[in-house]
Order: structure tokens, then sequence, then C-alpha cells
């Protein structure tokens, strides 16, 4: 029998997340969601931190003729990271993993287009920069977004998940300064199990959410 899921909502899991982070004395803090489920997770942190809320694009490379099968995941700088999957695919059919590139750059130019249009890339460089997202299942994204990030020259970086396999903590440890997650198991089949409500977020309330939380000077 599986564990109740621990979190009511999205809004529920940043609320927590918050108050853990709350503690560790953050200075200037960013908060980078990746959309668009991490949005709605990092918006109360945003408001318990006194800080900005912005996106970090990322997304994942699907296999593709089983699109649930990650072969890896490329940030909004462009560049791929491939798990062993995707550079075993790589290494025998090149043009698969080009093709999702491409596929998956045209929908990150998409959202920015998008999201930038409600307020521009927050300053990362110098800033105490909280990374979150709804949960971490194959952490391709996540892995995306990190390096994406760390390339700014942010002073700190942590990152807040409120569901992640167990196994998967030292290697997202080794990309970021702290890491804050609630639920750690390897009991883990997908983020929504975790949630009572997982409803599907929109760009519409991404851009809400985001507009809501810009800085001042925006």
């Amino acid at each position: 029998m599986r564990t109740p899921a621990p979190y009511a909502d999205r809004a529920d899991a940043g609320a927590r997340l918050a108050a853990r982070l709350a503690g560790l004395g953050l200075r200037r803090p960013l908060v980078l969601a990746v959309p668009r489920g991490g949005v709605e997770v990092g918006a109360p942190i945003a408001d318990t931190l006194g800080g900005e809320l912005d996106v970090v694009l990322a997304r994942k490379l699907r296999a593709p003729s089983q699109p649930e099968l990650a072969l890896g995941a490329v940030g909004e700088d462009g560049r791929a990271h491939l798990n062993e999957y995707g550079r075993e695919v790589y290494a025998g059919a090149p043009e698969i993993i080009e093709r999702a590139k491409a596929r998956e750059l045209a929908e990150i130019a998409r959202r920015r287009e998008m999201f930038r249009a409600v307020r521009p890339a927050a300053e990362i460089a110098g800033r105490d920069v909280v990374v979150v997202d709804d949960g971490m299942a194959t952490g391709s994204t996540l892995i995306a977004a990190l390096h994406a990030v760390r390339a700014a020259g942010p002073a700190r970086v942590v990152v807040a998940l409120p569901a992640m396999p167990y196994s998967r903590q030292g290697e997202i440890r080794a990309l970021c300064d702290d890491l804050v997650c609630p639920v750690a198991t390897d009991d883990f089949f997908a983020v929504g199990q975790f949630y009572h409500d997982f409803s599907e977020v929109s760009d519409n309330r991404v851009a809400e959410l985001l507009r809501r939380h810009a800085g001042p000077q925006h």
C-alpha cells in the first residue's frame, strides 16, 4: 500500500518548502521555477522570502517512439545534457537527438516570447537563487536548468523540490550548494503521486504568477 499523498496541491508544497528555505538566510533571493508546474510551487516561496519569481526554461528530450522515455534535456542556452540512454542513441543515430533538440528549442522559444512579454529576465549574477520544480523523476530537465543557471554566475544555488527519488540526491547535490527536499523516496513512480490535486498548469497561469511576483523595477 502506497503512502498517502503528502501535499494537497502545488501551492501547499511551495508553502512547506518556503518554511524550510526561510532559515537559510538567502540574500537578494531569486526564485527560478521550471514551468509550468514549478511556477505554482515557486510563487509561495517568493512570497515568503520576499524575492522575485522568474522562470528557467528547459525541456526534456523525448524518444520519438516512446514520449515518456527521456533521452536527456536541453536548456534555454541551447546545451543538451544527455542521460546514459541518450548518449547511446546519439552514438548510433545522432539525428534523433538533433531532431528532438530542435523540437524542444522551438517550444522554449515560444514560451520565452510569451513569458518575457510579461517580464524581462531577472538578473541572476551575484544573487542567491532557488531553483524549484514541482518534483523530480528522471532529473533531466532540472539538470539542464541547473547548468544554465550556474553559467549565469549566481552567488549561491539552492534546489527546492517537494519530492524526488532518494537515490538521485547525490547527483543533484553535486550541481548546487543546498538541496531542500522534504520527501525523498525510492517508492517513486510519478511526480503526481505526491499530490491530491495535480491539475495541469496553463501558460496563462504562469504568466499571471510572473506578473504578480515581478520585482518593482519591472
